[in-house]
This record gives C-alpha cells, structure tokens and sequence, in this order.
C-alpha cells in the first residue's frame, strides 16, 4: 500500500494515474511522519462500510453502557479484539478509551476472521469492525451488536444505538474507500472524474455488488471531502500521538 502510494504521488498530474485508498490512507503518514494531503487532491468518497462494535450472545453485557461500567469496575481487565495495531479500529478503540476514561486492552489480530474466532471463542471481551464482517454471525445470533460507531444508525440494525448517542458527541469511526488524484492534477480534470466515478458507484449493477460486500455508495466530493479528510487527519495524528502508537 505504502509503495503504490508513493507511485501514485510521483505520477504526473494529468489524471491518468488515480489512488484508491482507504482509511490507512491518513493513518501511516503519521507513522512515518508525512503528510498525504499535499501530495493528494480528493477526487471522491467512493464508499463507506458500518462499523460496530460486538459481543457475544451469551455476554453479559447488552449496551455499551454495560461495558463501560464494567471497565470502570475492572480497570484493564476488559479486552476489544480488531486488526491491528494502527488500524482505524484500533484508533477507534483509543478515542473511546480516552473520550470515556476508562481502562481496557486493545488485543491485535492480523485479520478480521481471526478477530471474530477470538470473540467467538471467548478469547476476548468484545471486537470493533465493519458490519460486512460479523453479518451473520449476529443473523445466526451467536453475537451481538451493542453499539454503532458510525456518525448515523444504519438501515441494517435500526435499533442500535451509536456511540455518539451514547453520551460521547461526535464519535465516528469511518470505514471509507476514494479515490485521490496527484497534487496539481487540474481542478477541471478532477471535477470531470469525480461526477464519473460518482455515476458509476449509482449504477444499479454496481450498487448491488457493493451491498454484496457490506459497502455503500457515498457522494462526497470535492473542497466537502477535504475538509472531512483534514479533520479526521489531524484527529488521528492526536490519537495516534497520545496512545504513543509506532510503527512496526
């Protein structure tokens, strides 16, 4: 990923060579201490995917609430599983901790299924990752979703609650793919494929594929998707530096 980035970045800005990345997008550059946003201009925000956080069926934990009370209780004894370590659900998991003063242990996995087998297993207390991921495991009931952290409730699970409307004010941990042009690619030539990559993730073919994979079309572009970019850049970069997270 580091490597096509840097390819990407040293392209010439004619809009032939185009980056699609994902959240590690903002969150490396802090670990190697560059900044992506000025060797990039955002094209579009292609897609997003909801994030949660799980526990099993059988926890005795039924709301975020539940857990936080009992890390409160139990000071470090309660574990969150996800990828990791610098992954967005890892920073995810540090922006709780500290939003919430509680003491809990981030448990690294090298991959969503492992995460799920440790949940699954009792291994863990509770596990932070996209939806897609863990779908049918709460469709069969052997989890279950105490909270979203997406900024909104999504269609899937209406009667989970964010994290936000759990008392922590603008908690979102985004799950996002777009799409990124060199810096000085021409503001028209940007414009010109951010209305066609916009068209083609509203294609009727293309939204059921995504909805396939956990994954929904998303239309934010231009100066919008920059500011959005920057905020949550600068808001990983104070995690990242607080939770005295390095690179491996």
């Amino acid at each position: 990923e580091v490597i096509g980035t840097e390819a990407a970045a040293r392209a010439a800005p004619d809009g032939n060579t185009l980056l699609f990345a994902a959240n590690p997008f903002l969150i490396n550059p802090h670990l190697r201490k560059n900044d992506p946003l000025t060797s990039f201009g955002p094209i579009c925000q292609l897609a997003t995917a909801p994030t949660l956080i799980v526990v099993r069926a059988a926890s005795s934990y039924h709301s975020l609430a539940d857990v936080l009370e009992a890390a409160r209780a139990k000071p470090g004894t309660l574990t969150m599983a996800s990828i990791g370590p610098g992954s967005p659900f890892h920073l995810g998991f540090e922006k709780l901790k500290r939003m919430a003063k509680v003491d809990m242990t981030f448990i690294p996995y090298p991959g969503n299924g492992p995460s799920v087998n440790a949940l699954l297993g009792d291994h863990v207390t509770m596990m932070f990752g996209t939806y897609a991921n863990v779908a049918e495991h709460l469709k069969a009931g052997s989890l279950r979703a105490i909270a979203a952290t997406t900024r909104k409730r999504f269609e899937e699970l209406p009667n989970l609650p964010t994290v936000a409307e759990s008392g922590f004010a603008d908690y979102e941990v985004p799950a996002w793919f777009a799409a990124f042009a060199p810096a000085q690619t021409p503001h028209q030539m940007v414009s010109e494929l951010a209305g066609w990559l916009t068209a083609a993730m509203q294609a009727a073919e293309v939204k059921q594929k995504l909805l396939i994979q956990g994954l929904y079309p998303s239309g934010l572009c231009g100066e919008q998707l920059a500011i959005a970019l920057r905020t949550e850049f600068e808001d990983l970069g104070r995690i990242i530096r607080e939770s005295h997270i390095k690179a491996e």
